[in-house]
């Protein structure tokens, strides 16, 4: 039987919103509590862990995970979106590159690195998303954040058009909550002097969800969801607790914690989830505690 409510990865395909999913979602199990673990642009695809019922107060500590990506750049022309989606802003010839050095280039971009957003992110600016900002006109610089990108491999550089002044190269791309790949095409193709933009973008793992056990669309109504439970445990820092510890947390009472300091972890009671809590000088802090599942 599966769980009452929970978490279910589905496989976002391109050409649709994240909310319009979550929309999709609420009328195929009718239920108005869903949310999102992360937003996928609208052109890209691929793992998005939705959050149903009491569980969707799992997903702000869920979306702060690390995430793989599938990608494929196009070096030689940028754009207004630093994707495909864009106008062109510039073209130059790509032609001189190759595997060696479009590989040292991300290296370079890999480690702890300052990026700037783009423009066209859902990043907000005083209250309002600086796409929104820029549709209506607004000029929008964002200022650099720090991330860290684990992983930036180039797998293969193939030429896009006759003259081969546009290079497609194929990336796998492991990074922290925050990171934008098509900024990174973007500072990739500044790096090699010839400008870049995202083509194709594929989420494949998110935290400790991946594409492997993601469903699609017309599959939301019926798939089974993962109980809250496993989902806690396969993402964060766990414990379990007596029934009598789990009743008294319940009912906000705050118990002391014999373990180190720990800004959250998971506590369960066999295979239901009870709390999240901020563990701090020997006591918890309940951050969202959870119903019988």
């Amino acid at each position: 039987m599966s769980a009452a409510y929970g978490v279910l990865v589905v496989d976002k395909p391109t050409g649709c919103t994240s909310h319009d999913v979550v929309s999709r979602a609420r009328r195929a199990r009718g239920l108005r509590r869903v949310g999102h673990a992360g937003t996928l642009d609208p052109d890209a695809s691929g793992v998005l862990v939705l959050g149903f019922g009491p569980a969707t107060r799992l997903l702000g500590y869920l979306s702060g995970a690390d995430k793989d990506y599938d990608t494929t750049i196009v070096l030689g022309a940028s754009t207004t979106t630093d994707d495909a989606a864009g106008e062109a802003v510039a073209r130059a010839d790509a032609s001189g590159l190759d595997l060696g050095a479009v590989g040292e280039a991300a290296a370079r971009l890999t480690g702890d690195i300052l990026q700037r957003p783009s423009a066209v992110s859902a990043v907000k600016v005083s209250g309002k998303r600086a796409y929104e900002r820029v549709r209506s006109g607004e000029d929008v610089v964002l200022e650099p954040r720090p991330v860290h990108v684990e992983r930036f491999e180039v797998l293969e550089l193939a030429p896009v058009n006759e003259d081969r002044s546009l290079v497609a190269v194929r990336a796998h791309v492991t990074c922290s909550s925050g990171t934008y790949v098509r900024a990174l095409a973007r500072d990739l193709g500044a790096d090699l002097g010839v400008g870049g933009h995202v083509q194709v973008l594929r989420r494949t793992r998110s935290g400790a969800f991946t594409e492997s056990e993601a469903v699609g669309l017309d599959a939301m109504a019926d798939a089974p969801l993962v109980a809250p439970a496993v989902a806690a445990r396969r993402s964060l820092p766990s414990a379990d607790v007596p029934p009598g510890d789990a009743a008294l947390i319940r009912q906000g009472v705050q118990l002391a914690w014999p373990g180190p300091d720990m800004p959250v972890v998971a506590l369960l009671c066999g295979d239901d989830l009870v709390a999240l809590a901020h563990c701090s000088d020997g006591r918890l802090r309940y951050l969202a505690v959870f119903p019988p599942s």
